[in-house]
């Protein structure tokens, strides 16, 4: 798998919100960047071993300029510290992508649900859902008013637009917008792991798509050893109890773009030839499971003894 990569120059570092950083990104030589879609993300390479992955909440119109959104994590792994504390105007960043597990999907109605930094990749989504004509609305919600980012420009859509911070409104009413879905409405959601899973327990089969930024926690049943047919490579590994595919793939000399290694981000997607993938990811649908078509390496393993991949 081929993906952009490049040095991007710092163009604007505004706050959004306390805590909130926003990074407007350009090529150093004023070159056009990617083209985009609403819910897709880069990653953005910090350092060795110190790599995250932001979604992208400009204008896809713009092809010279991308930007993200920042939510400083003290208890957090170093990266968002380190873009609060390092990454200045004018300063570089090596970034790689866009790539896109959370794309708008067209719809006549759309639910979304925000909490906190999750407003990120949804905002793209608003303009598109606008533009489209279609029906919409957005719940979000966040610790206070000050911490939640963009509210400013989210205003300008009206009462399509619910802002309920939890220290003035409570936990958010998901009921209001998810009590009755009407057919044909797609729920778009991102936010921290309890809100996408109290979302997921309101939403009838088929019509939530989410992106976590934390792996989902989920049932697993024991490890075993497994064969891996590289079909076009013409390798084939055993992978050992406690050893991911990516890990085994990679220790065999092929190279795999990865990132993550978590199951959140969807770089590592493999197309899946024969076998049955023991999904783990917290990327892939309900049916996208069901079908067995692709697999994330870096966490997923096998149902059997045997898988071939497009490797």
């Amino acid at each position: 798998m081929t993906s952009y990569e490049a040095e991007l120059v710092v163009g604007r570092r505004e706050f959004a919100a306390d805590g909130v950083l926003t990074l407007t990104l350009r090529h150093p030589l004023g070159e056009e960047l990617p083209a985009w879609e609403p819910g897709a993300h880069i990653d953005v390479l910090l350092g060795p071993d110190l790599e995250r992955q932001y979604s992208l909440c400009g204008d896809p119109a713009d092809r010279h300029s991308w930007r993200i959104g920042v939510l400083r994590e003290p208890e957090g792994r170093g990266g968002s510290a380190y873009v609060h504390g390092e990454l200045r105007e004018g300063g570089k960043v090596r970034v790689r992508g866009p790539r896109n597990n959370f794309a708008l999907e067209p719809a006549p109605r759309y639910r979304f649900v925000a909490g906190g930094i999750g407003i990120t990749p949804i905002l793209p989504m608003l303009r598109a859902a606008e533009a489209a004509g279609a029906d919409w609305t957005l719940l979000y919600g966040g610790r206070t008013r000050e911490s939640m980012a963009f509210t400013e420009e989210l205003g300008a859509y009206g009462d399509r637009v619910t802002v309920a911070p939890q220290d003035e409104f409570g936990l958010l009413d998901l009921g209001s917008v998810l009590g009755d879905v009407p057919e044909g409405t797609l729920v778009y959601c991102c936010g921290p792991g309890p809100l996408l899973d109290a979302v997921e327990e309101r939403c009838p089969r088929g019509v939530l798509r989410v992106e976590r930024f934390q792996p989902k926690e989920q049932e697993t049943g024991p490890d075993s050893e497994f064969e891996v047919v590289l079909e076009r490579t013409g390798k084939t590994v055993t992978v050992p109890v406690g050893v991911s595919v990516l890990d085994t793939v990679r220790a065999a000399g092929v190279e795999v773009l990865y990132s993550c290694a978590e199951g959140t981000c969807g770089t590592c997607e493999t197309d899946v030839l024969e076998g049955t993938p023991d999904h783990r990811d917290s990327v892939l649908t309900d049916e996208e499971r069901e079908a067995g078509e692709t697999m994330l390496i870096c966490v997923s393993r096998c149902r059997g003894q045997r898988l071939v991949l497009d490797l």
